[in-house]
């Protein structure tokens, strides 16, 4: 046999069958295991790959098998520092399964999002949909075409799709409780993005605060600190002692309008975020949120999708817990 060329360069598929005197087809059934191939021809076959240093492309193999060892994330915003903890511990699990992982971004936009999917589709083995804003319908269409998929921070009912979430719902249910134990009565909500499904469950327990005796308007806004920072104005507008905010990004962008226009906090107004996300403050007081647990979303979203790409699927909706973190921003509100 030949000595390797690994290094010279790069060796075929050509080369293999021509080293162990096979034709090239038989060295592809030997590597994609797509035939059966007398046992004396596929040991020349792994022979002359090791001697000559052959690496079979993964993608042709893919094609091949049915299968690309990959599988798809999509994300809505990646300059959102609330997903990289989730695409680590994401890409941990994958890679311990022997799979890459390839991720695209919506920036936020519901309508690419099918378009972007269906990239993904044509490449990946499995999907991971991380709070998609898709419509329901959209996400019945997917699932009606049987790929391996699964939904973090979205539970849709009745769709036969693995789904875990961070429980939005009783986290905001415990900023309820804080704020209506400190006196407030009048409390504004800086929403997030329409589409959002997380977004949903937050003004579906402000709605409920009426049991904490809270009355609560709320704000259209947005995801970002650029967003919050352009409704700040609005709260000066309502009757509200304290605000809740979407997320950590558009607290962080409201406190430093606040600041600017000299609303001291929490003095003159409490403010909570949402999501307890590492951010650099600049020195301000440190921030009322609810903290959860991103890294074990991660992986046991990733956990569930290798389960369900191995014949073991878990479709039952899991709900992770959240806590109140209660720092600087929040106290009893001014007196009349």
């Amino acid at each position: 046999m030949r000595q390797s060329r690994a290094n010279t360069q790069r060796v075929t598929i050509t080369d293999v069958g021509a080293a162990a005197g096979v034709s090239p087809a038989t060295v592809s059934r030997v590597l994609n295991g797509t035939a059966k191939v007398d046992a004396a021809l596929a040991d020349r076959v792994q022979t002359a790959v090791r001697t000559l240093g052959y690496r079979p492309n993964a993608a042709a193999q893919g094609l091949a098998k049915g299968r690309w060892g990959t599988i798809g994330v999509l994300v809505p915003d990646l300059a959102n520092p609330y997903f990289p903890e989730i695409l680590k511990a994401v890409s941990a699990v994958a890679r311990a399964n022997g799979h890459r992982v390839m991720i695209m971004e919506s920036e936020e936009n519901p309508a690419v999002e099918p378009e972007l999917v269906a990239d993904l589709l044509r490449s990946c083995d499995g999907l991971l949909l991380c709070s998609p804003r898709m419509r329901r319908d959209q996400l019945v269409d997917l699932a009606d075409r049987g790929h391996p998929m699964v939904l973090v921070n979205r539970i849709v009912p009745g769709l036969a799709v693995p789904s875990i979430s961070v429980d939005f719902y009783g986290g905001t249910t415990l900023i309820c409780g804080h704020l209506a134990q400190l006196g407030h009565r009048e409390v504004a909500y800086l929403s997030g993005p329409e589409a959002s499904w997380a977004n949903g469950e937050r003004i579906r327990a402000l709605e409920a605060a009426a049991a904490f005796g809270l009355r609560v308007t709320v704000l259209p806004c947005g995801a970002t600190a650029a967003d919050g920072h352009r409704a700040a104005d609005q709260i000066l507008e309502t009757s509200a002692t304290a605000v809740v905010t979407y997320n950590d990004l558009v607290a962080q962008g409201a406190l430093t309008k606040l600041h600017q226009l000299g609303i001291a906090v929490p003095t003159d107004l409490s403010v909570v975020g949402f999501d307890n996300l590492s951010l650099d403050w600049s020195g301000q007081t440190t921030l009322t949120t609810v903290s959860m647990p991103r890294d074990n979303l991660g992986r046991q979203a990733a956990d569930l999708l290798e389960h369900l790409m191995t014949g073991t699927p878990d479709t039952h909706p899991r709900l992770l817990p959240t806590n109140l973190l209660i720092h600087q921003t929040t106290a009893p509100p001014p007196p009349h």
